[in-house]
């Protein structure tokens, strides 16, 4: 196996290995995903997919932040609890991802040989929206890592990347088991 598919796998281990974590409640899922996200880098940079690769480096300070806010945000700084999101906000990240995917895909598009520009915009621009919903706890996070699951297993399937086509699949998996695990800590059945 190449050293690219190797950096894929280790990639994906981390990366399975935080969300479940999150998916749990447990902090330690954001030190996990920083691990992930540093290898990602490196793989998608060498996968040509930029949006992606910078993506990771948001990704890494939404951890530190998400991993700060899980142990001392919220008002009595013990940590934040699980909540919906304002439709305010919800809308305004709504309209705020969509204009930056078409920019960011636009850019990509002219300006550099991304392979699936919008795609990867897309992806990149809505997986950012997600982390910072996660960090912030809003239940609703897990409905759009179920969207961008649902799109990253075929991008990564055509473009050959088992591996990370097999990690999108089971972060599928994980998110519906996250939405109903944080839906029961919202409902305060857990």
């Amino acid at each position: 196996m190449s050293s690219t598919r190797w950096l894929e796998v280790i990639a994906v281990v981390f990366g399975i290995v935080s969300v479940y974590l999150n998916a749990r409640q447990n902090p330690l899922g954001w030190a996990t995903g920083l691990v992930n996200v540093g290898l990602y880098t490196l793989f998608f940079f060498q996968g040509k997919l930029y949006a992606l690769m910078g993506l990771q480096v948001f990704f890494a300070i939404i951890s530190i932040y998400g991993w700060y806010q899980w142990l001392r945000g919220g008002q009595q700084q013990t940590g934040l609890k699980v909540t919906r999101i304002d439709a305010r906000l919800a809308g305004a990240l709504t309209v705020a991802a969509a204009a930056a995917s078409a920019g960011l895909g636009w850019y990509l598009d002219t300006r550099t040989g991304d392979r699936q520009p919008y795609i990867d915009a897309g992806v990149s621009v809505v997986s950012l929206v997600a982390q910072w919903m996660m960090a912030r706890k809003y239940v609703e996070t897990w409905l759009i890592w179920i969207a961008v699951n649902l799109v990253s297993v075929p991008l990564f399937l055509v473009r050959g990347d088992y591996a990370t086509a097999i990690q999108y699949s089971v972060f599928l998996g994980l998110a519906v088991s996250g939405l109903r695990q944080w839906q029961r800590s919202l409902s305060g059945s857990s």
